[in-house]
């Protein structure tokens, strides 16, 4: 029950004992998930799940990027993925996933819900935040090896406990709604490269209101459905590893990663390395006969998509973002990552 119950203290931290650097932090992420989430209103899956969710009607509490209100869970899963679209948000590489994306649409939804303050939405944040960090430790990382997103899956019990913060919920009903939580968590890196990957997002933030909100209601679960005898972790994680102490007040969301580029992080250490090259030496594609890559084995089943057929999953091609680099295509710009580029076979690295 360890991990079941440090993650129910830290869920009841006083809003007094969060370190001053931690919420700076949380703050630097408010305002990249709330950039990216804008930035992504126009892009086709943001548009499809804003029409779904207005068809569904239903009381309209929260907001939702692109001018929309509608219930809390459909905000938080249209926000979610809109925010992700782009694939230019934060990253947490002990979580293995982004935190912000599947955590800051569940506290903003659940916040407006019970007129909570935006400082109380970004500690509430920070909490899920971290919860979905030492979770992604905790599943290790064979769980995202194995074909997990991690943004997802870790991701829903940050915004689990992000929304069950906002919504008051005792540490019966907490412990309650982390059982829910495992029973729905889901995610898959299948779906990268098309608008399955920021759907994960979205999942996340929806399952967390959901499970904080059925956990308000009455609703009861596994004891712990975290950690128990066929739990999330031990059904999901091939050998879960156990977090070492840590100090109270320290935050690990703290080393949370910011992007340059608007695609997989995996790529950016090329991207930087190549970019680098190609000024040093004057490269251009003219005078580069081929470029060989080498990378850590895991990524290979992550962002090394041969031969993309959409922009999409030129975001996850060291191929074409490589060629992006020598031909001055800036991988920095977000509206860079269209359909025709995937279809240039000169950026065939």
């Amino acid at each position: 029950m360890t991990v079941l119950q440090d993650t129910l203290d830290l869920a009841a931290l006083p809003a007094g004992d969060i370190p001053a650097s931690a919420r700076s932090m949380a703050r630097f992420s408010l305002f990249d998930w709330l950039v990216c989430g804008r930035a992504g209103v126009a892009e086709p899956l943001a548009v499809i799940l804003r029409a779904y969710i207005g068809a569904e009607g239903g009381h309209p509490v929260a907001s939702v990027f692109g001018g929309l209100r509608a219930p809390a869970r459909a905000a938080a899963l249209v926000n979610g993925a809109t925010s992700h679209a782009l694939d230019y948000d934060d990253t947490h590489f002990a979580h293995v996933g982004h935190p912000s994306v599947g955590i800051y649409p569940a506290a903003l939804a659940a916040g407006e819900e019970v007129g909570a303050t935006a400082a109380e939405v970004a500690d509430a944040f920070l909490i899920g935040a971290e919860v979905s960090v030492r979770v992604g430790i905790v599943l290790g990382t064979g769980h995202y090896n194995r074909g997990f997103h991690q943004t997802a899956t870790a991701g829903a019990f940050g915004a689990t406990i992000a929304a069950g913060r906002l919504y008051g919920l005792t540490q019966d009903q907490m412990r309650v709604a982390i059982g829910l939580c495992a029973t729905r968590a889901s995610g898959l890196k299948s779906q990268f490269g098309t608008m399955g990957k920021p759907y994960n997002a979205g999942i996340a933030a929806s399952n967390g209101v959901e499970c904080a909100g059925l956990a308000r209601a009455g609703f009861t679960s596994a004891d712990d459905g975290l950690m128990g005898q066929q739990g999330f972790v031990p059904t999901h994680a091939d050998a879960p590893q156990m977090p070492a102490d840590t100090p109270p007040g320290t935050f690990l969301f703290e080393d949370t990663k910011y992007k340059l580029h608007a695609c997989c992080h995996g790529t950016h250490a090329m991207i930087e390395a190549l970019a680098a090259l190609k000024l040093v030496h004057n490269l251009t594609p003219e005078r580069v006969a081929n470029v060989h890559l080498r990378t850590s084995p895991r990524w290979l089943s992550v962002c090394d998509i041969k031969v993309p057929r959409t922009g999409l999953e030129v975001k996850f091609s060291y191929n074409w973002l490589a060629g992006m680099v020598l031909e001055g295509i800036p991988t920095a710009s977000d509206r860079a990552y269209t359909d025709a580029v995937a279809q240039d076979a000169t950026l065939d690295g």
